[in-house]
């Protein structure tokens, strides 16, 4: 095999036409003989040569019926959505954190300018303190009901033995709140709402808070807005560190329409809870 044809074997994929083969050879025969017939160096001869057979390379690689290469077509690239992926991780935080301890679970709220507190022990006990008493700490008659779910005997107890699986924990809420008569058209808001208490207000244990972020991140319409916030169904806003496994703070009442609730000003709640030792002096 000559030349010619290792070169042509290399660059061609298919057997070209006799046709095409000796125009190649015809071309690269000119290139040599003008080669020759100028006076240059014997460097300068060799460079020709690497220059001739480059330019029988690029003929032969174009020649009809060998198409060009072709880039690969542009990826659909589907988007991602943060909102869910905060909450998951919250979850998986959640789930290896240890049950905290302490004598009173303390809960706050806040709205505009107000602020109010309970601190509640696993008995029922309960005090209460909010700005419109001087910030006087009051022992409340009787304990209130954790209304999760509609029903009135809702205790920490109870909180202690509901199911640690997303879809589970949703049955049981939406069985309570329709024994309970809740309207068909709010019950998704209000399983909702039910859930947001879960991993903020009520002392859940470790497997049902990340149960309760998982069953929030399966909600459509969850979106993220930060690294640390998300906008639920109907505009609430749930603000939960990743890192922790806590909501730090959102506008987590829901309303039965969907949207958060407010005070007259139009301030949304933000709410928090802890286990203390304490209470205040």
């Amino acid at each position: 095999m000559n030349d010619l044809e290792t070169l042509r074997t290399t660059l061609l994929p298919d057997e070209p036409t006799q046709d095409v083969v000796d125009r190649s050879r015809h071309r690269l025969q000119n290139h040599l003989l003008g080669g020759r017939r100028k006076r240059v160096r014997p460097l300068a001869i060799g460079a020709g040569l690497v220059a001739a057979a480059a330019a029988v390379a690029v003929v032969v690689a174009t020649l009809p019926g060998t198409p060009p290469p072709q880039a690969p077509p542009p990826q659909a690239v589907a988007p991602v959505y943060l909102g869910p992926q905060v909450l998951l991780a919250a979850a998986t935080v959640a789930e290896r954190t240890q049950v905290g301890t302490g004598k009173y679970w303390h809960t706050t709220t806040k709205v505009g300018k107000q602020t109010w507190e309970y601190w509640t022990t696993t008995d029922g006990q309960e005090w209460y303190r909010d700005e419109n008493h001087n910030g006087k700490l009051r022992l409340l008659p009787r304990a209130r009901p954790i209304r999760i779910n509609g029903d009135d005997d809702v205790t920490l107890s109870t909180i202690l033995t509901l199911p640690p699986d997303p879809a589970a924990l949703r049955n049981w809420l939406v069985d309570g709140l329709t024994r309970n008569h809740y309207p068909a058209g709010q019950l998704d808001m209000a399983v909702l709402q039910s859930l947001i208490d879960l991993v903020s207000v009520v002392p859940s244990p470790p497997a049902v808070r990340a149960a309760a972020f998982r069953a929030i991140a399966a909600y459509p319409g969850v979106r993220p807005l930060d690294d640390r916030s998300v906008r639920l169904p109907g505009g609430g806003r749930l603000v939960v560190d990743p890192k922790t496994g806590q909501v730090d703070g959102s506008s987590v009442f829901i309303g039965p329409d969907g949207k958060p609730v407010t005070n007259g000003n139009g301030d949304t709640f933000a709410v928090s809870g802890e286990w203390t030792d304490d209470l205040p002096k």
